[in-house]
């Protein structure tokens, strides 16, 4: 039986990067494949020469044995293939129901039947198990809420070939097992499916075949994945071993560096309280929505605080804004790196320098070029960012590429004091995993106060000395590294009701 979809020897090459070098593999009717590599390992961009974002160099892409050429992202649609990208692509003033059917609204005489659009929505979204209001607008959700607007705009369309890059980095437990669920419903529909992701767990849960990627290039394909050993799947993509992914590394802790007594706003339902010593790393654990980044926020003054006071070495700061908090060296990488993180028409260089060139300043009025470029190019070595040259747009690097720019930003900082990480290595793989878990460890070393906001246990309990626990927008508690385990997070963080069966 022939393949519904083949990549022949595809190629492409972008200004100074070969992207794609002879990459083929098949993916048949009933199978879910997986694909899996470092970042800028290339998986992005096959997605998009299958999405009709690019077109190859060289190669081909064949649907049942037929030659395809996609113009555009339309013309892939219109050939029954749907593209979920790790970066949303959504329109935040539209509605849920606009936005799942955008370019395919109904009409009556020639204008958008708004109710005719929301009961087929709230129809659709029913029979997947998904828990959206078709009127809310996507601007008003929460990032988990858009991803899972994305996945249902695919299957919408009865797409015979989908394609899911990161479709989970965002999402809470519970909404993980409807995408389960649904992506096991798709293969049962006998739909080709190709599943990206960093989260070995999902990719030996979900996946009956994988492809390897490095570099542009195809390392393996194991057509019988529940018979390949996890080391194996690691080695082929990294070229190296990698043991212990968090290689934790126990530190002297110092006097309590930063502290946050009883701040209170608006997303929070109780005033909130913590303290980070020098050296040390605090974990935020929660599910989403619980507050965790919410707090973060007040803290860092990105938004306004009703009451509460902050202590840096022990004297009250006040911090009304973002610039407030830089200047007194606190610094925050946010979860939505899109969003918030870069400027994505800038250089990779300028979004490395955008903090620190205050102090590159020539007589107050010049910048020095020279030191930002030297400072660019010392961090892009430092953190191994994949990039042609330091003058390469921000945007046209893979998603953990960026992260790594983002956080040299403030690697830059000549006396950082607090550093802040929301989800730092949300749709990031293993390899750079744990460079930036180095880079972590090093700031603590050198005295830095570190708070750690991820949504994956594992990571949590790996990589942190202390856990605080959110629900609900407040504190539910807090453990010490010695009395964490994955039990007794989720029992803080679960609602009452649900956290003895769901944490057994």
């Amino acid at each position: 039986m022939s393949a519904t979809l083949r990549f022949d020897s595809i190629g492409k090459v972008f200004p100074g990067v070969r992207a794609l070098d002879g990459v083929s593999f098949d993916v048949n009717a009933g199978e879910v494949h997986g694909l899996m590599g470092e970042n800028g390992a290339g998986k992005s961009t096959l997605l998009k020469i299958l999405g009709g974002e690019y077109q190859p160099d060289s190669g081909r892409v064949l649907i049942d044995d037929n030659e395809v050429h996609f113009a555009s992202a339309a013309a892939s649609i219109a050939s029954g293939i749907a593209v979920i990208h790790q970066e949303l692509q959504y329109v935040p003033d539209l509605t849920v129901s606009e936005n799942l059917l955008l370019g395919a609204l109904p009409n009556r005489l020639g204008w958008v039947d708004k109710r005719a659009a929301k009961a087929h929505v709230r129809e659709r979204l029913t029979a997947m198990g998904v828990d959206l209001d078709p009127n809310a607008k996507l601007r008003k959700l929460s990032i988990a809420q858009r991803q899972m607007v994305e996945i249902c705009k695919a299957l919408l369309r009865n797409a015979r070939v989908i394609a899911l890059d990161e479709p989970t980095s965002s999402l809470s437990h519970r909404e993980t097992e409807v995408l389960f669920k649904l992506v096991r419903d798709l293969k049962a529909d006998n739909r080709a499916l190709i599943y990206i992701s960093h989260r070995m767990d999902e990719i030996y849960e979900l996946c009956d075949a994988c492809t390897i990627f490095r570099d542009g290039r195809k390392i393996a394909s194991h057509l019988a994945l529940a018979d390949v050993p996890r080391e194996t799947l690691v080695q082929e993509m990294v070229g190296r071993e990698i043991s212990d992914i968090y290689d934790y590394r126990a530190r002297p802790l110092g006097e309590v560096r930063f502290s946050v007594k009883n701040v209170l706003g608006d997303a929070l339902s109780a005033p909130a309280s913590f303290e980070v010593k020098r050296g040390e790393i605090v974990g935020f654990f929660g599910l989403v929505g619980a507050g965790r980044s919410e707090l973060m926020h007040l803290v860092y003054g990105a938004d306004k605080k009703k009451d509460g006071t902050i202590t840096l070495d022990g004297q009250p700061i006040k911090v009304r804004s973002t610039g407030e908090a830089i200047r007194h060296g606190i610094v925050l990488c946010p979860e939505d790196r899109k969003e918030e993180g870069i400027v994505a028409m800038a250089t990779v260089a300028e979004n490395i320098n955008i903090s620190c060139r205050r102090h590159y300043l020539r007589g107050g009025l010049f910048l020095d070029g020279k030191k930002e470029a030297q400072t660019a190019e010392r961090f892009i070595q430092l953190l191994k960012i994949k990039t042609p040259s330091r003058k390469q747009r921000i945007r046209f690097l893979s998603g953990g590429n960026q992260q790594k720019a983002i956080l040299s930003r403030w690697l830059a900082e000549p006396d950082l004091k607090v550093v802040i990480l929301d989800e730092p290595t949300r749709g990031i793989d293993v390899g750079a995993k744990h460079e930036i878990y180095n880079v972590i460890y090093q700031l603590a070393e050198r005295g830095c106060a570190i708070v750690m906001i991820s949504s994956e246990l594992p990571e949590v309990l790996g990589v942190s000395d202390r856990i605080v626990v959110m629900r609900q927008g407040r504190i539910a508690g807090e453990l010490p590294r010695d009395k964490a385990s994955e039990q007794a997070v989720l029992s803080l963080a679960l609602p009452q009701s649900d956290s003895v069966a769901e944490a057994a």
